[in-house]
């Protein structure tokens, strides 16, 4: 879990993700049409890494979206943020984009 947060305070913006999840590929989609260089770690051979993501709270584990080291959520929260115009501010005060 602390690899978790460690890796989530690096940066900006971070996204968990696995190869083979669509809605993953999505939200990074979003970020970079939103002007953000999120993070982006694929976990897909990393156990370890989605049960601490579990422990975290994020169900379902993939997208685990970070903005600012704090968990935001998954593909659904993002698209709920976005839809809202919220997602940009959040970006923009975590100064993953500027303008």
């Amino acid at each position: 879990m602390d690899r978790v947060k460690d890796l989530a305070s690096k940066s900006a913006a971070v996204i968990f993700t696995k190869s083979t999840c669509c809605l993953c590929h999505s939200i990074k989609a979003l970020f970079y049409d939103l002007g953000a260089s999120p993070a982006v770690y694929e976990v897909d051979h990393d156990a370890d890494m989605e049960r601490a993501l579990r422990r975290l709270g994020c169900n379902p584990a993939f997208p685990a979206v970070f903005v600012g080291g704090k968990y935001v959520g998954s593909a659904k929260d993002v698209i709920s943020l976005h839809v809202d115009g919220t997602l940009k501010q959040k970006l923009i005060e975590a100064k993953a984009i500027w303008f």
